[in-house]
């Protein structure tokens, strides 16, 4: 059968990408492929996962969800879509103007979204607009197994484990034996669809032993939602619609919030709710095989499909995926890291093309499990999407640029709220671009020019007038802001950022902070952007943003390097500001080099950072930010040494995941800033001259690659 796809595909490859596909120098379906993943044994660290970009299903060593209590504190076993979220009910009357605290900047008051412990009533409405509205855990998908004796089967009964995720086909393929009988499994997801598929070989479907449980749980108010809240069973209900010998329907209500599950499944059997929200499919034993595929849909749209169609469709999709956009090849390296770096690529690209290619910015645990209530970080969404432009897959950048358009008109209520012109963006924000009460998030800003960032980037590749009327209002609207957020000091005879804010390092009070140096820099790019984008449209410079742009504030400087903010004339004095982001190293890196910037000021503050900081205190895109700064300076021995640095957070697990800590068992920026950081480095930027600029060239690295883009 599998042959026959891919005779299909090839063929399918030869007429729709002749040039691309037939002059190709990498095997790229070798590449992918020597990266399978393996697993054998029941490790919560290396749940695998399969899932189309708005949808994602985490699946244990059984290849379904059958153990989620054991797996809860590792990489737990979440069924999570971009669509599915729940608000408990503001029996309260919560409003976001509750949790307004005023902060004073340039002698007026500027009202700010932020968490209170106290008085009671304001602590309560700002505690509830965080854990609102909150991603849901749409539902627990695993099997039911039974010894002879009767008795329950637990993990420890799981042995013999192998199992492969094959990212070129985006299948999971497990086995294991439970009570002496082999068990083989194939788990699969549609690529359009929100269904999940699995095909299952075994005796102990004929004896009676194997079934498949649905069972729903409840939302959390906490911080995290692994998916295993059994317990308030009587705050929602669930309930068989409909019913037929191969299929059934199971509505889920919570609240006003509901959806359904479809489940369709070969030859008879039997589906009945043995306890609530907890749903058992007993199949035929006529047969050693079943085959069950379980749809999830805010809308009550039942779609029968086969195992077959789903497993065709997940084959075809992930083939057009790795046979377009970006590829990376270091066959012939000798360098020891070549190989671990190759399959971080590998993984990146699958999970970041899984779980962060929906249609909204998405939550930095992906849709595995919550963190932070599920909502996304603004900011965060520039290492979740530059990369998908960079490795020319810009459609799937684009497709969450749609969102700021549904955000605007809270992002203008905001910017209006504080006195501001233009549209201000969440830092903390939902599906809809809701605002989210924040000591922190309220305060950032550099989220604030992302939205350029991205338009500037989709235009590079699709240069049109179609591009530019498509995204000028966001990117306007956003120049309005910046320019009007900031300050013009008269004494100065500058433009200044803050008071009132809190740089990327999350070291700074807002009340002290001001300029700093990352923002200023960015500040500075994305003005100019958006007046290139009025000289495009034919329209004449926006004066306020040309003042700006003239008169900002020089990035700070002290004994010959940059500060982290004007203010901190201790950035590298006082232990506290060499932790978090060194986010100083970001105003080139990130960033191209400006007119703003001193490249041999820019080069003594990397090889300062690189000597001082604490690097047991940072993030996973605090790596590739280093390669990317490293890069740009013509350092490629500390491109690939930061990139590669032994540091806890900058472990990749053996199924790809970028581990933090116990809180932050995955942590997708990782993965998205990897992928930036690697494309830069092979491809350059805007007027590099240098070849595969951030590899060594002491012939340690073979370096291959096609189809990527060149950064700014």
């Amino acid at each position: 059968m599998k042959k026959n796809i891919f005779k299909a595909l090839a063929y399918s490859a030869f007429l729709y990408f002749p040039l691309s596909i037939s002059a190709q120098k990498i095997d790229r379906k070798a590449v992918v492929e020597r990266h399978q993943v393996h697993v054998n044994k029941l490790d919560t660290l290396s749940s695998l996962s399969v899932g189309n970009g708005g949808f994602a299903f985490t699946v244990d060593a059984t290849g379904l969800q059958t153990f989620p209590d054991f797996y809860a504190n590792g990489m737990s076993l979440g069924t999570q879509s971009e669509w599915g979220w729940h608000k408990f009910p503001n029996v309260g009357n919560y409003k976001i103007e509750e949790t307004l605290k005023d902060l004073e900047s340039h002698g007026r008051k500027v009202p700010y979204a932020a968490q209170w412990n106290e008085p009671k009533r304001k602590k309560e409405a700002s505690d509830f607009l965080r854990q609102n509205p909150h991603r849901l855990q749409l539902g627990n998908l695993g099997f039911e197994l039974f010894k002879k004796d009767n008795s329950k089967g637990q993990p420890s009964d799981i042995q013999n484990v192998s199992q492969t995720l094959n990212p070129f086909t985006g299948e999971i393929k497990s086995h294991f034996t439970f009570d002496g009988e082999a068990v083989d499994v194939q788990t699969f997801c549609h690529q359009q669809k929100d269904i999940i598929a699995v095909k299952v070989k075994s005796n102990l479907v004929k004896t009676g032993q194997l079934k498949i449980r649905l069972r729903l749980p409840y939302p959390t108010d906490k911080f995290v939602d692994a998916g295993n809240n059994w317990k308030n069973s009587e705050k929602h209900s669930s309930k068989i619609t409909a019913y037929s010998q191969t299929q059934a329907t199971v509505n889920h209500t919570l609240d006003q919030d509901q959806y359904f599950v479809h489940l369709s499944w070969n030859n008879s059997g039997k589906l009945q709710e043995t306890e609530p929200h907890y749903f058992v499919f007993e199949p035929s034993k006529s047969s050693d095989i079943l085959m069950l595929n379980c749809q999830f849909s805010e809308k009550n749209i039942a779609q029968k499909i086969n195992f077959s169609a789903v497993q065709n469709n997940s084959i075809f999709s992930w083939f057009n995926f790795w046979n377009s956009g970006g590829a990376i090849d270091f066959t012939g390296s000798t360098d020891p890291r070549a190989n671990e770096l190759e399959r971080q690529i590998i993984l990146s690209e699958y999970l970041t093309k899984i779980q962060c290619a929906g249609s909204a910015p998405p939550q930095e645990t992906g849709l595995t499990y919550n963190s932070w209530f599920g909502k996304p970080h603004l900011e965060m969404h520039w290492w979740h999407g530059v990369h998908f432009a960079l490795w020319g897959r810009v459609d799937l950048l684009e497709k969450s640029l749609a969102w700021y358009k549904k955000a605007l008109p809270t992002a203008r209520t905001i910017a209006k709220r504080q006195g501001f012109a233009g549209a201000r963006w969440a830092k903390m924000t939902d599906n809809d671009g809701g605002e989210t009460s924040s000591s922190v998030g309220s305060y950032l800003i550099w989220q604030e020019p992302h939205i350029i960032t991205f338009s500037e980037l989709v235009y590079r590749q699709k240069p049109n007038r179609q591009t530019l009327e498509k995204y000028k209002q966001v990117v306007f609207e956003t120049a309005d802001f910046m320019a009007s957020f900031a300050y013009f000091d008269k004494d100065k005879g500058k433009y200044i950022l803050g008071k009132g804010i809190i740089s990327a390092q999350e070291r700074f009070k807002p009340e002290d902070t001001f300029n700093p140096t990352y923002e200023l820099n960015y500040w500075y790019q994305t003005l100019t952007i958006a007046q290139n984008w009025r000289k495009r449209l034919g329209l004449k410079p926006n004066e306020n943003w040309q003042k700006v742009i003239d008169n900002l504030s020089p990035l700070p400087t002290k004994d010959g390097v940059y500060l982290a903010t004007e203010n901190a004339q201790d950035s590298y004095t006082n232990p506290k500001y060499l932790t978090d982001h060194p986010a100083v190293l970001c105003t080139l890196g990130m960033l191209p080099e400006t007119p703003m910037l001193d490249k041999p000021t820019m080069k003594r503050t990397f090889e300062k950072v690189w000597e001082i900081w604490d690097w047991q205190d940072t993030w996973g895109w605090d790596f590739p930010m280093v390669a990317m700064t490293a890069t740009r300076l013509d350092m490629p021995e500390k491109a690939i040494d930061g990139l590669m640095m032994k540091i806890r957070t900058n472990t990749y697990l053996a199924n790809g995941h970028n581990f933090q800590d116990g809180r932050l068992r995955l942590y997708l920026p990782g993965n998205g800033g990897l992928l930036t950081a690697v494309a830069l480095m092979c491809a350059g930027y805007d007027d590099c001259k240098t070849q595969n600029p951030g590899f060594p060239k002491d012939g340690s690295w073979k370096v291959k690659w096609e189809g990527l883009e060149k950064f700014f």
